[in-house]
């Protein structure tokens, strides 16, 4: 098994240790309204589940946006124009 894995095997039994403990009712307060009394268990899984998809959101790969797509459409990657007027010197070192 990889590291990896074995690293998400223990952090998991160590959440649901931690949630199975935690299972006492306690008075949840809310901003406006009384008092709820609710299990830890549930309060601690909402805030993990939350605090995953925030995670999730955030560290999501960008859309990358390539503006050589739009030089290809305006005709410029077939422009030799630029070639012509190289020096020798760096033809040489292109080659």
């Amino acid at each position: 098994m990889k590291a990896k894995t074995i690293f998400i095997i223990i952090i998991t039994a160590l959440l649901t240790t931690f949630l199975v403990v935690n299972s006492d009712a306690v008075e949840f307060s809310f901003i406006v309204g009384e008092p709820v009394s609710v299990s830890k268990l549930i309060v601690i899984g909402i805030c993990v589940l939350i605090g995953f998809i925030i995670g999730f959101i955030v560290g999501r790969p960008r859309k990358t946006v390539s503006t050589y797509d739009t030089e290809i459409e305006k005709g410029y990657a077939g422009n030799t124009e630029n070639k012509s007027s190289l020096s020798d010197e760096d033809r040489d070192y292109i080659s």
